[in-house]
């Protein structure tokens, strides 16, 4: 570590991964709730809709923080100075907790906003714009006071700004339920497909170029490929989803191709970096975290991409958007693409923020092939119980309820295979928060 003010970030990790192992509970229990019949007496106290409400936005939140807090380590790097405010960074961070807390006491007692993934209610989407703001304020003052830019903080600055724009169109609440849905798509959508890619550009290359020691013009040539991609398949993308609200039907093809495209700057930054490693002598530190970053970018590139055209495509599109298929989907693209980057950039700085140079890989290597193995197989599970609800509801006409019913076995499964991924995360977090230094040569 550096510089003094990269600590900052450390505890924006140990909350992430916090709310990363209540995120996963609440997942357990959204998949017994498929897979078993829950007293109707729990039901009345803590329904489904509240459950998914507080799983869901855990999610946006402790990946939220983890890239905050990976940028709060980047950007003093980057720009070869401190951060501007260290207390903007604390006050920041306390906002987005204190929000956190509030909305999940609310969902429990019915104060939501209904929509899906931005369920919060206006009072706290604005203390949540705030905080983007301040977060955006002081790293956007850092760079300006160092005067050193680099593709790297352009990028990232440029995907965060992205991030905080775009979440303002789902503050209005629009009278037009088509209007409405139109634009809580530019947040979803635009976010994890857009904006959240850029961000994950740009974290992958500086952890790429300090991990490997590659030439940093190796990665800066995909962060070019990955602003392009963003400005025309991140937004073309979306139109998967413009043709549920009554868009012309061309809208799938557009959405369901270009959208399948977005992974590929940074499998192909990985890849270019590997065949640079091979004509380098001196190994890597920590190998784990390497495994981390190639990990990431197979798994962004399968859950994303090869899961999200398969499932995108207009001739399946029409049968199966909003079933367990696009579950199955978006839990193997969030895993891969955001999940997975946030533990790569948790490996690399927290031993650094330790004073660790070698950590100790047992646990590590435990719970990452615990979580992938795991989520793979759910992807499986989840992507079986959908195509089998598409048929029964949607080719034979069968009731919701009753398609439930079949289902029941293959979310059974997926409840069992969630047991096992939360043992990995346990057994990373655990590893993560006492990370110990390797004693050994054979470590």
């Amino acid at each position: 570590m550096e510089y003094q003010s990269q600590k900052i970030a450390h505890w924006y990790f140990r909350i992430a991964l916090v709310l990363f192992v209540l995120q996963v509970i609440m997942g357990l229990w959204l998949a017994f709730n498929y897979a078993f019949t829950v007293p109707q007496q729990i039901v009345d106290v803590f329904p489904f809709a509240t459950a998914r409400a507080i799983h869901t936005n855990l999610l946006v939140l402790w990946m939220l923080l983890g890239f905050m807090g990976g940028t709060y380590y980047i950007i003093p790097e980057e720009t070869s100075s401190e951060v501007y405010s260290q207390k903007l960074a604390w006050l920041q961070l306390m906002a987005f907790v204190a929000t956190g807390v509030i909305a999940i006491a609310g969902f429990v007692f019915g104060w939501t906003k209904g929509r899906p993934l931005l369920e919060i209610p206006p009072p706290l989407n604005y203390v949540v714009a705030a905080g983007a703001l301040i977060f955006l304020f002081n790293i956007g003052m850092t760079m300006f006071r160092a005067k050193r830019w680099t593709v790297i903080q352009g990028v990232l600055l440029g995907g965060l700004v992205f991030i905080a724009v775009l979440y303002l169109f789902g503050i209005p609440f629009y009278r037009n339920e088509v209007l409405d849905w139109y634009y809580w798509w530019w947040v979803i959508h635009l976010w994890v497909e857009g904006s959240w890619e850029l961000v994950t550009g740009a974290i992958m290359a500086f952890v790429l170029l300090k991990l490997t020691g590659v030439e940093r013009s190796v990665v800066e040539k995909w962060l070019y490929v990955e602003i392009g991609l963003f400005l025309f398949t991140g937004i073309a993308g979306t139109g998967h989803h413009y043709y549920w609200v009554g868009a012309p039907r061309y809208w799938l093809w557009v959405g369901g191709v270009f959208s399948a495209m977005e992974p590929l700057p940074i499998l192909l930054m990985v890849i270019d970096t590997m065949n640079h490693l091979k004509h380098r002598r001196e190994q890597i530190a920590n190998p784990h975290t390497w495994t981390l970053a190639v990990a990431c970018a197979i798994f962004h590139f399968i859950g994303a991409g090869v899961w999200g055209f398969a499932h995108t495509l207009p001739q399946i599109n029409y049968y199966t958007h909003g079933s367990q298929v696009t579950v199955s989907h978006g839990h193997m693209a969030f895993f891969g693409a955001y999940a997975l980057l946030n533990l790569t950039v948790f490996y690399y700085a927290i031993p650094k923020l330790k004073g660790i140079e070698t950590y100790r890989p047992t646990r590590a290597k435990f719970g990452f092939w615990t979580m992938c193995c795991a989520m793979m197989l759910m992807g499986l599970t989840f992507g079986i119980a959908g195509v089998l609800q598409t048929y029964l509801e949607r080719i034979l006409g069968l009731g919701y309820m009753t398609a439930q019913s079949y289902m029941r076995f293959w979310m059974g499964a997926t409840f069992a295979l969630g047991i096992f991924f939360f043992a990995g995360v346990v057994v990373t977090v655990v590893d993560l928060l006492f990370l110990k230094p390797a004693t050994g040569r054979a470590e």
